[in-house]
């Protein structure tokens, strides 16, 4: 009698079975998601230090690790996950988002051959993907920004959003809809630098690892890439996620908004103080993003058997 295959070796064709695209999607943004519950105080505390020494005020806090035990001292353990609701949000939003439409231009960019896009077109198709995904997580981002920095105003001006949705039915009943894509330019920007530097820097330090011996092609390697990844795209991205940071946490002042243009967070604060509010968050920047870079891609990249 003929060799029959296992059922589990591979499809009729031979090939080896993986994953539906749309479980890849729903286990890519739950990847995200559970990335964010790790990393959610570091992103705390990163907007915080972001907003630290807005206008004429003096910083509040020195570096990341000062920020996270102020707050801790201040608002308790609880205290560092505010805003999580909206963080996973955003990651179901936002990464959902940004890994379907890089796999559906990817696949009709692969020649019939099966020949993949090259480098530059990857990363075109990547800034695509990822300026899509933050314009549909703009309002997710932006009752982010508004939950992490009520900790830090007097009680009499805190806005209180019990959660995202009070939060987004909050804004869009008392500010407008509009409110709720409020600095959606920048942030789109920055999923832009993100995306092309993560492209660029995960590819090359996977294979500087590789190249150096003490690497081979697995998890290990994966993770030390992706922090590595991790802290050049932080520095390439910092300072227009400070500029996104402020305008989507601006109020109405008089009935005009408090920054009138994108410069204005930045040229309001004196060159010295907009350094070190762009260096001051790298730590805690790099530690929340590089887990942000490797849970989802790795449920994305790897074979799901």
């Amino acid at each position: 009698m003929a060799a029959t295959a296992s059922p589990g070796a591979g499809g009729m064709d031979g090939k080896p079975r993986t994953s539906p695209k749309s479980v890849k999607f729903l286990f890519g943004g739950l990847a995200g998601m559970g990335a964010t519950v790790f990393v959610q105080p570091l992103d705390l505390v990163k907007n915080r230090m972001q907003l630290s020494g807005e206008g004429a005020k003096t910083r509040e806090y020195k570096t990341s690790f000062h920020a996270l035990t102020s707050i801790l001292k201040a608002e308790g353990l609880r205290g560092i996950y505010t805003g999580l609701s909206a963080g996973l949000l955003r990651q179901a939003t936002y990464t959902t988002t940004r890994l379907g439409i890089y796999t559906v231009l990817f696949e009709r960019l692969t020649g019939a051959d099966g020949t993949p896009p090259g480098f530059l077109l990857k990363a075109l198709i990547g800034m695509t993907a990822g300026a899509t995904g933050a314009f549909v997580g703009t309002p997710a981002e932006v009752a982010l920004i508004r939950m992490t920095a009520d900790g830090r105003l007097p009680a009499d001006q805190r806005r209180g959003y019990k959660n995202v949705f009070n939060a987004l039915v909050r804004i869009a009943r008392e500010e407008g809809v509009p409110t709720l894509w409020r600095g959606c330019i920048p942030t789109m920007a920055r999923a832009v630098v993100v995306n092309a530097a993560q492209l660029a820097s995960y590819s090359q330090s996977k294979q500087f690892l590789l190249d150096s011996g003490y690497f081979s092609d697995n998890i290990l390697c994966h993770f030390c890439a992706s922090m590595i990844s991790g802290l050049v795209t932080t520095a390439a991205s910092m300072p227009v996620d400070i500029v996104k940071t402020r305008i989507q946490n601006m109020r109405m002042i008089d009935g005009k908004p408090e920054y009138k243009n994108g410069l204005e967070p930045v040229c309001w604060a004196p060159t010295r103080l907009l350094l070190l509010q762009s260096v001051c968050p790298w730590g805690a920047w790099t530690a929340a993003l590089g887990p942000s870079i490797y849970f989802p891609s790795t449920v994305w990249f790897l074979p799901l058997r």
